[in-house]
């Protein structure tokens, strides 16, 4: 596989790995602020065997170096043989693209795996290095014979970039909770409607009867806490995705290579781990990822995902929590709907017009929704 030139301004070159590269020239482009583009993260990905070999994603990160031939830009990038994983669903595409003939995949992935969360995804100190970038990517699927290329959740900053190349964008929703200068919990619930006050304090106390809850991070995080963990995310893996994505050994990767990162909050009955939430720290919001649960207690997934994350993001001073993909039922525990954006470039006319047509048609629907979910906001209205 190889990424062309575009002139003779730069080079752009393909990886067969993250962890391959020097840990601090690519941190270097990553402003430091989101935790899941950083080399510690993608490396864990590929040093646990989450990503690579059979698991359908191939790390070909593509990179350009400056004068002196340390990293200048970056882009992480994934050769996907399937559309699992990624949080934005392009299966339709895949299967009109297989029934007219076409080979949808292998197609060029450019995002974080298993993680939607909005990040950079141009990975420069060099802003005038961003189009090159984005025209490194399309290169590595004409000269490969790939169908397409896809960046997933990208920052709302880059999102022009994209759609002055002509990438087609696509929008869904999430639900985020702004920190709107909290001194606590209960100020947050001063700005509901009293109705939604009183559910969340009883949805509270009943999830905390009888519990336990730890919330640890940096060096109080042990192999015994990832052994707890790792046995609720398999039962909530096996159950939404038919296995779970990351290995065990994922776990105590990050936990080695960036446990001040982490926040991972634990629930104890009779002194026994019985269900946990797995949150990643940014320099400006709090990312939860994964939950899972060995017992079936009222209202303790939103305690330990949801409220537990808010009291956490008040204390840190974050603006911010983004809860993860889908889940309507955040909204009424204070999480707003947030615009999410993709952009994509399709290699094919026909099939690119076809899935210009289809996204214009979403995109209506998308900002119908967005307007009732505002409506529907537990805070008071004026």
């Amino acid at each position: 596989m190889s990424a062309g030139n575009s002139g003779t301004e730069f080079v752009a070159r393909l990886h067969g790995a993250v962890s391959g590269l020097p840990a601090g020239e690519w941190d270097a482009l990553t402003g430091g602020g989101n935790p899941f583009v950083s080399h510690a993260f993608l490396a864990a990905m590929e040093e646990s065997g989450s990503v690579g070999g059979s698991s359908g994603w191939t790390p070909v990160p593509i990179t350009i170096a400056g004068p002196t031939g340390r990293l200048a830009a970056a882009l992480p990038a994934y050769l996907k043989q399937h559309s699992q994983g990624e949080y934005v669903f392009d299966h339709a595409w895949a299967d009109a693209w297989h029934r007219a003939g076409g080979s949808y995949y292998p197609k060029l992935q450019i995002a974080v795996p298993f993680t939607p969360a909005t990040g950079p995804r141009l990975l420069t100190l060099h802003p005038e290095l961003a189009p090159a970038l984005i025209a490194a990517a399309e290169s590595v699927c004409r000269d490969n014979g790939l169908s397409s290329a896809h960046a997933t959740f990208i920052e709302p900053a880059q999102v022009p970039l994209f759609e002055a190349a002509g990438w087609l964008l696509r929008e869904d929703i999430q639900f985020h909770w702004e920190n709107r200068g909290y001194p606590d919990f209960d100020a947050f619930l001063a700005v509901l409607s009293s109705r939604k006050r009183k559910d969340i304090r009883k949805e509270r106390e009943r999830a905390q009867d009888g519990v336990e809850i730890r919330v640890l991070s940096g060096g109080d995080l042990r192999e015994e806490h990832w052994d707890a963990f790792w046995s609720f995310y398999q039962d909530t893996g096996a159950r939404k995705w038919g296995h779970p994505y990351l290995t065990r050994e994922a776990f105590s990767l990050l936990g080695e290579t960036m446990a001040d990162r982490i926040l991972l909050v634990l629930a104890y009955i009779d002194g026994r781990a019985v269900a946990g939430a797995l949150n990643f720290i940014g320099n400006e919001a709090l990312y939860g990822r994964y939950w899972g649960a060995v017992v079936d207690k009222p209202f303790l997934h939103f305690e330990l995902c949801y409220y537990q994350a808010i009291d956490a993001a008040i204390a840190m001073g974050l603006s911010r929590v983004e809860a993860g993909a889908q889940g309507g039922h955040k909204l009424a525990r204070g999480y707003e709907p947030v615009r999410t954006v993709s952009a994509h470039y399709i290699v094919h006319e026909g099939l690119r017009a076809a899935i210009a047509d289809y996204l214009e048609q979403e995109r209506a629907g998308i900002a119908g929704d967005q307007l009732l979910l505002d409506e529907r906001t537990p805070f008071r209205k004026a």
